[in-house]
């Protein structure tokens, strides 16, 4: 082979791997946090998920489900999954005529949660579907 042309080739070999290199890397790594959430809202999250939110008594401790349905499969029903969606959905809540079993998913998730409470049941919910970081 001529040089020219193994060099040609081999520029282009690095020049693919290096377009390759975000994609793949993106695929890697676990989610970052939005913008704007914390760990200590995440944390205050899965509190407020145990407690005074009631999450937990439709959609499980670990929330896989029960009567709500699974939020660490990936698979959303009402929403893109996104943490603006998810306080949005949190607040309106899902009426029965909306839901795919029929269960209401009271506004707010029927435990009065104010608008940071939210946020953090939010934050919370993002994260059960997302790869914990690598150490």
């Amino acid at each position: 082979m001529e040089s020219g042309n193994r060099h040609r080739i081999l520029t282009l070999m690095v020049g693919a791997s290096l377009a390759l290199a975000p994609a793949a890397a993106a695929q890697a790594q676990p989610d970052s946090m939005p913008p704007g959430v914390t760990a200590k809202m995440v944390q205050d999250g899965k509190a407020l998920w145990s407690g005074q939110g009631l999450c937990l008594a439709c959609h499980g401790v670990d929330g896989k489900g029960g009567l709500g349905p699974d939020l660490t499969d990936g698979k959303w029903d009402h929403i893109n999954g996104s943490f603006e969606q998810l306080v949005a959905r949190i607040i309106k809540g899902v009426m029965p005529a909306e839901s795919k079993s029929g269960q209401l998913m009271p506004p707010r998730g029927g435990g009065g949660l104010n608008d940071d409470q939210v946020k953090a049941v939010a934050a919370y919910v993002w994260t059960l579907n997302r790869r914990p970081a690598q150490e």
